[in-house]
């Protein structure tokens, strides 16, 4: 925050909140009518895989955005990690390249590349967390009537994104009626008081981890950044094989298949130039090639 609310800023935040409710809540039931009647083949095969999760998970397993302890589990549910400082973080994460993309691939250390690479964001989210916190939306996650089973399928991140966004608002509310929403002290100065030091937190898109050294100046001598994006990098890549060996007819790229590919990308929300500081438009690009490694068609987007 760099300014306090403005006067009469809360009275029409707290006026505009039913319609925003109502919207959120609205899309929420379109899309879960959507799973129920129309999306039956595409939840088996729109990134539907057994994988790791991390994220940020509350003391008491609340669900978790700036505070709490690192968290990773794998497809059954069970706890890998629990309650890890972002101080420790690279004790349990690396980072793989691989020759043909821009793009690291951190994993989970203890199982390495393959079996350790993992889902973040609010798919993670919600299958790490025990509890969501606010009342609202907590029933309409799977797992909530399954009996604590986790959601593999990467078409639920949209379900988790509505899910979270009707949270969201339930958490804007207690803000906006907390009396100390109105203090004018929301800005802090301060100095290099340690060289080096480590920040996450859970960006929309998942985990954002920020390492940063410093000199006795302030000016910085090493940085790493670890972007959802990036952590959903190998999962992205699964999804569009799986979508690939469903969906390919033959030797050719049809219209429909790109689209089912893109579909499977935007599950992830991807930010791609965040993760890679690539500059401009960053277009769809597909290439068909044959088991003898020629190249048999392309088709380009943007």
């Amino acid at each position: 925050m760099r300014a306090p609310l403005a006067e009469g800023l809360k009275e029409r935040v707290l006026g505009q909140l039913p319609e925003m409710f109502a919207i959120a809540e609205l899309a929420l039931g379109l899309f879960k009518q959507l799973l129920d009647t129309q999306l039956g083949e595409e939840l088996e095969v729109f990134g539907s895989f057994p994988s790791l999760f991390m994220g940020l998970v509350g003391s008491d397993g609340r669900w978790e955005h700036y505070g709490g302890g690192l968290r990773i589990i794998n497809a059954e549910g069970s706890v890998l990690v629990d309650g890890l400082s972002e101080d420790a973080y690279a004790s349990v994460i690396a980072e793989a390249v691989e020759p043909w993309s821009y793009l690291k691939f951190p994993y989970y250390k203890p199982l390495g590349p393959e079996a350790g690479s993992y889902r973040v964001g609010p798919l993670a989210r919600l299958n790490l967390c025990e509890r969501i916190g606010t009342p609202g939306p907590t029933g309409s996650w799977p797992s909530c009537a399954s009996g604590g089973r986790v959601v593999n399928g990467s078409l639920y991140y949209h379900l988790a994104r509505l899910i979270e966004i009707v949270a969201c608002l339930e958490g804007i509310e207690a803000l906006l009626n907390d009396p100390g929403i109105g203090g004018r002290h929301v800005r802090a100065r301060a100095s290099v008081n340690c060289l080096e030091a480590v920040g996450v937190s859970e960006a929309p898109r998942g985990t954002l981890f920020h390492h940063y050294r410093v000199d006795a100046n302030g000016l910085i001598e090493k940085v790493n950044l670890i972007i959802a994006t990036g952590q959903n990098n190998r999962a992205m890549n699964r999804t569009v094989t799986q979508i690939a060996r469903h969906y390919l007819d033959g030797a050719h790229l049809s219209e429909a298949l790109l689209n089912r590919v893109e579909a499977g990308i935007r599950c992830y929300d991807p930010c791609l130039s965040c993760s890679t500081h690539a500059a401009g438009s960053m277009p769809l690009q597909v290439r068909l090639f044959g088991a003898d490694g020629a190249l048999m068609e392309e088709r380009i987007r943007g």
